[in-house]
C-alpha cells in the first residue's frame, strides 16, 4: 500500500534500538554534524530504497515577493559602525 508523496510526513517511535545501533548511529550523526533524527531517516532511506531521497523545494521556486520594508531593515543590519570596529574594549 503506497500514500501519495504529497501528504505530510509520518511519524514513528521506535522502541527496543540495541545499544551498539544507537552508538552506531550517534556515532554517524556527530561525524556528520547531523541531528539523530536525520541519520536515521537517511540510513532507512539508504537500506530500503537504496538511495537518499533529495530536498524538494520545488513548491517555493519562483514564490519571493519582493518586500522593500524588509529589504531596508537587512539594509541596515549590515552597516558598520566604524567606532564599534576599532573598539578594543571586548579583549
Amino acid at each position: 500500500m503506497s500514500r501519495p508523496s504529497n501528504l505530510s510526513p509520518v511519524h514513528y517511535t521506535i522502541r527496543g534500538v540495541p545499544p551498539e545501533v544507537d552508538r552506531a548511529l550517534r556515532l554517524k550523526a556527530a561525524k556528520r554534524k547531523q541531528s539523530l533524527n536525520r541519520v536515521v531517516l537517511d540510513e532507512l532511506t539508504r537500506a530500503l530504497i537504496g538511495r537518499p531521497i533529495k530536498a524538494d523545494f520545488s513548491d517555493l521556486v519562483g514564490k519571493w515577493t519582493p518586500d522593500p520594508a524588509f529589504d531596508g531593515i537587512v539594509a541596515s543590519q549590515r552597516q558598520i559602525d566604524p567606532e564599534k570596529w576599532q573598539d578594543d574594549s571586548w579583549k
